[in-house]
């Protein structure tokens, strides 16, 4: 069944109504853009899909709370993930709580050299950022977040905020230099 013969009206009822086939359809419909988004936050395929699961836990379980009115049911499935994602993230660094830092230089990667790179490429960079670094940069950069948004939602300051992404910047541009070296 192709994402044009669904139809969400019916699936959110379904839904609603703890319908499995419902939940089956939404879960399959939206499967591949929140894994993409879960593996950007995450490390490992299994990480991410745990993420994804324990989000469309969520979805199911406050799919009452959806208002069409509101939000498109992709951006209010996006939020649920996201936030999953950051969850599992802060419990997985309570062993290593973010630490005030202070602000790095900006490092600029050129746009010459991000343009000739595919999705997987750009993933496979992500891995080398550490979780923090890497929540940040796709809060920021990727799901447009604010740095005030970014701080207030994973419980650190706005310059902490700003550090990671120039850090992550900074380990990004490094791994593509590498790259070419290797090329």
């Amino acid at each position: 069944m192709s994402n044009n013969d669904i139809n969400t009206e019916d699936i959110i009822s379904g839904c609603r109504a703890n319908n499995r086939l419902a939940q089956e359809n939404l879960y399959r419909s939206f499967y591949g853009a929140m894994m993409t988004i879960c593996l950007r936050y995450t490390k490992s395929q299994a990480d991410a899909l745990e993420v994804l699961n324990t989000g469309f836990y969520k979805v199911f379980k406050n799919i009452h709370q959806y208002d069409a009115a509101k939000a498109g049911l992709y951006t209010w499935i996006r939020t649920i993930i996201i936030n999953s994602c950051i969850n599992f993230l802060k419990i997985r660094d309570k062993k290593n709580p973010l630490q005030p830092l202070s602000e790095a230089p900006e490092t600029v990667i050129s746009p010459d050299i991000t343009s000739k790179m595919n999705a997987a490429e750009v993933l496979e960079l992500l891995k080398y950022l550490p979780p923090a670094t890497k929540a940040v940069f796709n809060m920021y950069l990727i799901d447009g977040y604010s740095h005030k948004e970014i701080s207030a939602m994973m419980n650190i300051k706005e310059g902490t905020s700003k550090w990671h992404l120039s850090e992550a910047r900074k380990i990004l541009q490094q791994k593509i230099k590498q790259m070419r070296t290797i090329e």
